[in-house]
């Protein structure tokens, strides 16, 4: 079973298991290695409901594809790694203004610079300090894993579902690197063109519930990753800012981790990291 995985380059820790007891079948890794079905060009994404017929209070749809496989991996994940998920709400508006002045930098011409992007560098910078929350558990060889590569996860949804490509050796990249992959990424995901390889081998994850207008949540892992960081909308409130309430962007992180591999301590202390950062981003983010 490992020589086949080893020879299809899948990592056993991501093979979604349908045997009995929970035991990864041949069937299952090749599986993982094999590309997704391509949608045809005049159905519809599958996450659409089909109208109802007049008369009609229900309509049922059958549970395949992309679909089907992330729901077993949520499962997985949920009922084999003890979640915790810590918050934290802090004031982003130096990010935020951050964000308007790349747009203008001439490194990043031609790039799309967000505050998703500035919260990836900010993410790769904790990790650096705390590298032992990058880390997988092998159950099979009762061992930790320590990864000194960062396979940063963007979760991003598309027609065809949910899905997590990730960023290979992303602590290598300068913030221009960072923006120009997280850009195909993305526009890679959105067109379906995403390869069961970029989707492989992920380290930590990042999702943007910011963007559907949502505070912050509680995610669950990627099945084999230690962690997952929860981006949360930004908004304009109220906050305390040098001994004045003033108007001030605000957003809320949620961090949630494998609390066999990552205890509290080691967790609160990459949140409030990745806060710290996007607190004052000139001071601790280079890009050089």
């Amino acid at each position: 079973m490992r020589k086949l995985a080893k020879d299809l380059g899948i990592d056993l820790a991501t093979v979604v298991p349908t045997g009995p007891n929970g035991v990864v079948t041949r069937d299952d890794i090749r599986a993982a290695a094999a590309p997704p079905a391509p949608l045809p060009a005049a159905a519809a994404p599958d996450r659409a409901a089909p109208a109802l017929s007049p008369g009609e209070r229900e309509t049922r749809i059958p549970i395949k594809g992309v679909r089907k496989a992330t729901a077993q991996a949520m499962v997985a994940s949920a009922f084999t790694a003890p979640h915790v998920t810590e918050f934290v709400t802090f004031d982003i508006t130096r990010t935020m203004k951050l964000v308007q002045e790349l747009k203008d930098d001439r490194a990043f011409t031609g790039l799309k610079v967000s505050p998703l992007l500035l919260v990836a560098k900010a993410l790769l910078v904790a990790i650096r300090r705390n590298p032992q929350v990058n880390s997988a558990w092998d159950e099979a060889a009762q061992e930790i894993v320590h990864k000194s590569y960062v396979n940063l996860g963007i979760a991003a949804a598309t027609p065809r579902g949910l899905i997590v490509p990730n960023i290979k050796d992303a602590q290598d990249r300068t913030l221009p690197e960072l923006a120009a992959a997280l850009g195909e990424l993305v526009a890679t995901a959105r067109e379906g063109k995403t390869s069961p390889a970029d989707m492989q081998n992920g380290t930590v994850t990042i999702t943007n519930v910011g963007v559907f207008g949502v505070d912050t949540g509680t995610p669950i892992l990627n099945r084999g990753e230690s962690a997952i960081l929860a981006f949360g909308a930004v908004k304009l409130q109220p906050w305390v800012h040098k001994g004045k309430v003033k108007p001030r962007q605000v957003t809320t992180l949620a961090l949630s981790f494998d609390h066999r591999l990552v205890d509290g301590e080691l967790g609160s202390k990459v949140l409030a990291d990745v806060a710290a950062i996007l607190e004052q981003p000139k001071r601790l983010i280079t890009w050089a």
